[in-house]
């Protein structure tokens, strides 16, 4: 039996619901994402299989998108002759030759990675069988994924036939990304081979099933199937297991001959110790990653629910890949990388697995020459990172949006002016630096990402009137394009020029010859660093003297009031409601912005009175339209003594998917809310934080119903343990 504060159940079939729990059943392991689709198939079901850094720009689409590789999920089967499928209900009995699903379960176990679902099946001729598909993506292998199928006979001795296979005919929502598919079987295994049309990348793909009666072999252009026929006996079980290896060219010049050797390594052990070692990577993975609340089950649920997907999405295999804004769970946003990973996703990681984190931030570093074309090409020095990134290193941002209800597209501006990304990545750096005391990443790596994208900043301001400004920029808030002096941008432009002069100054004690080196490299003349100072001491902080609040950017507050707490109850931002047009030209806020510059910055910012004044002006006016926000607003709330916000903030971002209310799961699970959900807890809850002495310390601030909070994270090499409970109530 597994614990309902470590699942999540579907119970009964939901047909309406199939691309809903598709994504939030993902399963993955680091490696790869696999869509939680029937084995046998359902109707406008989405079947996909997504592996970090796989690129292809297909033919006719603007920008490249991960992949969605040949599926091997496919397990079909027919009972005396009758189709297994949950498209037949109570209502076909009477309609031959269908079947009828009697009784149906799905689970995630989130502890151990594995997908169950149980069917009670009735074919035409009466016999009936219970059926029990499980399926996992290995931790212990990343290129393994094992399937067990067990069939019971409850009623008559059926005659069960059974085919699975390996089957090229995919596509991202009708884009095709593959040719020269090459599937083949023999009675001992099944391979595929096939190359990415434009980027070139290869797949090997081995798969057998393994069962006790004979196995049928066959293959076409695009499938390759192993086929068996069992006869039953009365109340009689067959287990038969299904095993694929996955590998490409990015890991292995010969990836047919990887995926062989694998499937041959593992085909002799039983399911039970396959899973075994799965299981035993999860237990691993959390015991630092799991928090424990005590006084909320559905928040416990919620808290593991977020910390799942980002642990089946983080690559462990790799410093040459990152995580997508959907995680590797569905076609939304195209599997492409923007700042959700570095300030959403990877603090987390940074404190409870920073070997992941470090992984996350090599990836960065292994494209600071695409950073570094992209500022050339705008006409800046130094690098400047794309708003969305793929495998290249390039701005793969589309220019249009897809057609609008009237058939019109928008221009995308993101790509062009929200350069933010450069300071959240050097921040990301900054962080996972002072948690761990790895030295020597930042000496190798990291030093060389802050300074060239401070190289970056230092070319880019503008000097006006005797101040730095920053025009034609886009902050957190999307609703608001091409702002002049956004206060996220400037104040954090600032602060990266800032920690670049106080990193210069530790190369120079620490590691000198990486200085000198950094130095010429860079051209961190002492004219350079000289105007970095200048900028730092004249940057212009829009700020309201007598309101004392951060103005979000330049005649924020000459546009449209519109009071956004009174569109209540609504699916989504405000935008669609209000059009793109007015959106533009109103206070309407997509998500925390200056709320934001206050997570990341905290007292920074200002004193406690400001960071009031600044959360009490711009909560009323956002609406929540990107994931992002709710947590972060959390996180802030919690920090500010204000409970009834915090606690509803934190519920919001918690049932972003697992309650669907932004209406667009189907599209991947959004993984900046998922990151965002753990830092509300810890950060802003629990109150964690690096003290001025170099230790860490806590200061809870926990919802009224809730009793403790029990988490671990890593400080420089150690694992910490806290748990934080609510203050003793005082007698009047």
């Amino acid at each position: 039996m597994v614990n309902r504060l470590w699942s999540l159940t579907e119970y009964p079939f939901q047909p309406e619901r199939q691309l809903y729990y598709e994504t939030i059943f993902c399963l993955g392991n680091g490696y790869l994402g696999n869509r939680a689709s029937f084995e046998e198939g359902y109707a406008g079901d989405t079947p996909a299989t997504l592996v970090h850094g796989l690129y292809n720009h297909a033919e006719g689409a603007q920008v490249a998108e991960l992949a969605n590789i040949p599926h091997w999920v496919g397990v079909e089967f027919t009972v005396d002759g009758t189709p297994f499928r949950m498209d037949f209900s109570k209502k076909d009995l009477l309609k031959p030759p269908n079947g009828v699903a009697l009784g149906y379960q799905r689970t995630l176990d989130m502890k151990h990675g594995l997908l169950k679902r149980e069917a009670l099946f009735r074919a035409e001729s009466g016999g009936t069988v219970r059926v029990t598909f499980e399926r996992f993506a290995s931790m212990d292998n990343v290129h393994l994924m094992v399937q067990r199928v067990t069939i019971t006979a409850i009623d008559g001795a059926p005659t069960v036939h059974l085919r699975a296979g390996l089957n090229a005919n995919v596509s991202n929502e009708g884009r095709r990304h593959w040719q020269d598919v090459q599937p083949h079987a023999t009675p001992e295994q099944m391979t595929l081979t096939a190359t990415t049309n434009q980027s070139g990348y290869r797949l090997g793909m081995a798969s057998a099933l393994l069962t006790n009666s004979p196995v049928q072999a066959q293959f076409d252009d695009l499938t390759a199937t192993h086929e068996t026929h069992i006869q039953l006996g009365k109340d009689e079980t067959v287990t038969l297991l299904k095993l694929t290896a996955i590998t490409t060219s990015r890991d292995t010049d010969d990836p047919l001959a990887l995926a062989q050797s694998i499937l041959s390594a593992y085909r002799q052990q039983s399911y039970d110790q396959l899973f075994a070692a799965h299981a035993a990577q999860w237990d691993r993975l959390w015991l630092t990653t799991d928090v424990q609340i005590e006084g909320d089950e559905e928040a416990q649920v919620a808290l593991r629910f977020c910390a799942y997907h980002i642990l089946i999405a983080a690559p462990r295999h790799t410093d040459d890949v990152s995580i997508g804004a959907k995680t590797l769970s569905g076609f939304g946003y195209k599997g492409h990388v923007f700042w959700d990973t570095e300030l959403f996703v990877l603090p987390p990681l940074t404190l409870t697995h920073p070997e992941i984190a470090r992984n996350l931030l090599m990836y960065r570093y292994h494209r600071l020459a695409g950073a570094r074309r992209k500022a050339q090409e705008n006409g800046y020095e130094g690098a400047m990172f794309p708003w969305e990134s793929t495998d290249t290193g390039e701005e793969t941002t589309p220019k249009w949006s897809d057609p609008q209800p009237d058939g019109t597209r928008i221009r995308i501006w993101t790509g062009d002016n929200e350069q933010h990304i450069s300071t959240d990545i050097a921040y990301a750096v900054l962080q996972y630096w002072r948690w761990t005391g790895d030295d020597a990443f930042l000496i190798d790596y990291g030093a060389e990402i802050v300074l060239d994208t401070a190289v970056f900043w230092g070319s880019r301001v503008e000097a006006r009137s005797g101040r730095y400004e920053l025009t034609n920029q886009i902050g957190p808030d999307e609703y608001h394009e091409n702002i002049p002096n956004s206060v996220f941008v400037n104040r954090m432009a600032q602060w990266h020029l800032q920690q670049a002069l106080n990193l210069l100054g530790w190369l120079k004690q620490h590691a000198p010859h990486k200085h000198a080196s950094l130095s010429d490299q860079l051209k961190l003349t002492s004219e350079r660093l000289a105007k970095w100072q200048d900028i730092i001491e004249r940057m212009y902080i829009p700020f309201d003297e007598e309101k004392q609040i951060h103005v979000q950017f330049d005649g924020f507050f000459d546009l449209e009031y519109i009071p956004v707490l009174k569109y209540e109850p609504r699916v989504g931002g405000i935008w669609p409601m209000l059009g793109h047009e007015r959106a533009l030209q109103s206070q309407v806020i997509k998500q925390a912005d200056v709320v934001m510059l206050m997570a990341l910055l905290g007292d920074e910012v200002g004193p406690r009175e400001v960071l009031l004044n600044n959360f009490n002006t711009y909560y009323p006016r956002t609406d929540h339209g990107s994931s992002l926000s709710p947590a972060i607003h959390a996180w802030v709330a919690a920090r500010l003594g204000l409970d009834e916000i915090a606690y509803h903030m934190f519920q919001h971002a918690a049932w972003i998917d697992l309650k669907d209310n932004k209406g667009n799961v189907r599209d991947g699970i959004h993984a900046a809310a998922c990151g965002g959900l753990w830092q509300s807890v810890v950060f802003g809850f629990c109150g964690l934080h690096l003290t001025p002495e170099g230790d860490l310390a806590v200061d809870p601030r926990l919802p009224a119903h809730w009793k403790q909070v029990s988490f671990s994270v890593y400080y420089r090499g150690e694992r910490r343990h806290f748990t934080v409970e609510q203050p003793a109530l005082v007698a009047p």
